[in-house]
């Protein structure tokens, strides 16, 4: 059984959402896929995983998000499985994030899309 389908997101922490939207299109040639008040998702030609511009809280150590099915489910086998829960499942605006370690210290980021996943035509 496969649980971690592929990696959704990289986050990168910015100070200014506008300013590091503007550089990563015109530096790096992303596209703008959506936005809301604290993140702006960049698509990138060649992979449907994103580039997430953000101003949250969250470590760089925790920066790449991988796809599960059900991030509860996920949590159940990882922890059976030998993980520990860094952060309990919560929800986020497409669906459910949880953070895991895996038995080796590594953060392990992980994402459902059970609400949906985000349009991609501007503001969500």
């Amino acid at each position: 059984m496969t649980v971690l389908r592929k990696i959704d997101c990289v986050l990168v922490p910015v100070s200014d959402l506008a300013a590091a939207a503007t550089f990563y299109h015109e530096v790096f040639g992303l596209t703008r896929l959506w936005e809301d008040a604290t993140s702006i998702g960049m698509g990138m030609p060649e992979t449907d995983a994103e580039l997430v511009l953000h101003t949250r809280d969250i470590t760089a150590e925790r920066s790449v998000t991988c796809l599960v099915g059900d991030v509860d489910q996920a949590v159940k086998s990882a922890v059976d499985g030998g993980c520990e829960i860094l952060t309990a499942p919560f929800d986020v605006p497409v669906g459910k994030c949880a953070v895991l370690q895996d038995p080796f210290g590594n953060p392990v980021c992980i994402l459902d899309l059970s609400k949906g996943p985000r349009s991609s035509t501007g503001k969500a």
